[in-house]
């Protein structure tokens, strides 16, 4: 039974789930307006949960046959044989992201539903189906995602966006690229074996350094734009030492492309988003 539920929790990855979670309360906690009740927070916490890891359940899915190619995803359960390989696994997908998505439309607003779904559905469908295996663009796009969960969270309390959330889902759309090339120069044998076109495969290794340098810039410059819109100097210091560590690992990359300075600016990407969705958190609680 420990088996069992260790495989069926890598099949929903549901440390994806928690990380959008925790992405769709920073974009409530910073919403001017109203606190929502802590069944709203609640249901959209378990919509976000069900629907992220159906999402996740489909990529593994979709993806058994290149799964089994790189080292990292051979022991996946459809790939080893632990989970049947089976289409009624899809119905239970779709199951798993109509049903929360439709339990936040009426019980708490369509604008969270829509995005809830959305985040979904760019990583399921719309990365994993349409884009993953046919451009370098493929995280560009689906990293929209994380954005999504944000302003699932901002339309909790407010329906209509204010700037704030809007430009916290940038940040978290800027993110995604330098964290996945990272991880794709650290990791180019294996995509090159499954064919996916990661910019690292497609245009290789200093290319692609350069490439996560820039947008690393963009993405700390774009982090400073919350402060302002009203985030206080917790969060200035947050998105500022984050961002500095990672700009300053990304510029290593960068005159020294490689697997093991790209698994280092890989990690501090970790590392700049905590400290950065934290620093928000703590502006809101502790405001100075």
């Amino acid at each position: 039974m420990g088996t069992l539920a260790k495989n069926i929790l890598t099949l929903f990855k549901l440390r994806i789930g928690v990380a959008m979670v925790f992405t769709a309360l920073v974009g409530l906690a910073i919403t001017p307006g109203p606190a929502p009740e802590t069944w709203q927070t609640l249901l959209l916490a378990m919509a976000i949960i069900l629907s992220a890891g159906a999402a996740g359940g489909l990529n593994h899915y979709y993806d058994r046959d290149i799964d089994s190619v790189m080292d990292r995803t051979q022991g996946r359960p459809f790939v080893t044989g632990a989970l049947p390989y089976s289409p009624w696994w899809l119905a239970l997908f779709l199951f798993l992201t109509v049903m929360p998505v439709g339990l936040v439309w009426y019980y708490i607003n369509a604008t969270s539903a829509l995005h809830v779904f959305l985040g979904a559905f760019f990583y399921g469908v719309v990365y994993t189906i349409w884009l993953k295996r046919r451009t370098w663009l493929n995280i560009v796009i689906g990293g929209l995602a994380g954005s999504f969960a944000v302003l699932a969270g901002a339309a909790v309390v407010d329906p209509v966006f204010s700037p704030l959330p809007i430009a916290l889902a940038f940040v978290l759309f800027l993110w995604t690229p330098s964290h996945f090339w990272s991880l794709a120069i650290a990791l180019k044998p294996q995509y090159v074996s499954a064919h996916i076109p990661m910019l690292p495969v497609v245009a290789g290794e200093k290319v692609a350094s350069r490439a996560i340098l820039s947008n690393t810039a963009l993405l700390v410059a774009a982090s400073v734009v919350p402060f302002y819109y009203g985030m206080g100097w917790i969060y200035l210091a947050g998105a500022l030492l984050g961002g500095g560590y990672f700009l300053a690992k990304s510029l290593q990359l960068a005159f020294n492309p490689g697997p093991a300075l790209a698994m280092s600016n890989f990690r501090a990407s970790l590392v700049q988003l905590m400290l950065l969705l934290s620093a928000v958190l703590a502006d809101q609680w502790l405001p100075i």
